[in-house]
């Protein structure tokens, strides 16, 4: 990777502004929307498609071998060309999971888990958002309050690996409105592109759609996960 970690973070969290184009984000946003409405799962508070497949197994951790879709085809390249996933099983994501997050919706505080190998690499589309990392107790249990906040802007890239995806955990707040951004309250304000937009503090968000893509390590071709379902029936 060609450019610097996140300062003062776990030295493994990159963010990169304006990681794809305004017309590359009106596309990209617009097959998504075409996906059929009976493949994403509706939660409570957001709605997501797990592409190629849901993962597989007794453990939930293995993918069916199938490529992504190619509206993610330029994304994908970019990664592989920044060498974001090099030290990855196949040096390539091979998953994305696909979040649609209307205003005042979010997710709790998680880790993204052992199925995957540790690189995260999140792509947002059509809105803001401020990412709260937490860092674990002695029990390896979440502490009470986020230690740091992350701005993601529309269009922009934010890579999670090494110690930063292994030892914190991250979430996104149920808010219609994010308050308090300034460079003593987030972490990557140096980084973040279009200071002026948000030089009041305080903005609102609208819809916002994550990519979030990564490597599973195990891939099953698709007969053998047919002989593993059909075992299970």
């Amino acid at each position: 990777m060609n450019v610097p970690p996140v300062g003062g973070l776990p030295p493994s969290c990159y963010y990169i502004p304006s990681f794809i184009t305004a017309a590359e984000e009106v596309h990209i946003t617009y097959e998504t929307q075409k996906l059929p409405e009976a493949r994403w799962t509706v939660l409570s508070h957001r709605r997501l498609l797990s592409l190629p497949s849901v993962l597989t197994g007794p453990a939930r951790d293995k993918l069916i071998d199938a490529p992504l879709p190619p509206f993610l085809d330029s994304i994908v390249a970019r990664l592989k060309q920044g060498g974001y996933f090099k030290t990855s099983t196949h040096q390539s994501p091979n998953h994305v999971l696909i979040n649609e997050y209307k205003s005042g919706e979010g997710i709790m505080p998680h880790e993204d888990g052992p199925a995957y190998n540790p690189i995260t690499a999140t792509v947002s589309l059509g809105s803001h958002t401020v990412l709260e990392i937490y860092k674990k107790n002695e029990n390896g249990e979440r502490q009470a309050n986020p230690s740091w906040r992350i701005f993601q802007e529309p269009r922009s890239l934010l890579v999670t690996t090494g110690e930063m995806y292994v030892e914190t955990l991250h979430g996104i707040s149920e808010t219609q409105t994010d308050e308090n951004l300034n460079s003593e309250t987030i972490a990557n304000w140096d980084l973040v592109e279009h200071k002026d937009d948000y030089a009041s503090g305080t903005v609102e968000r609208s819809t916002r759609i994550s990519l979030t893509l990564r490597d599973v390590t195990k891939v099953a071709k698709l007969g053998g996960a047919l002989k593993f379902m059909a075992k299970r029936s």
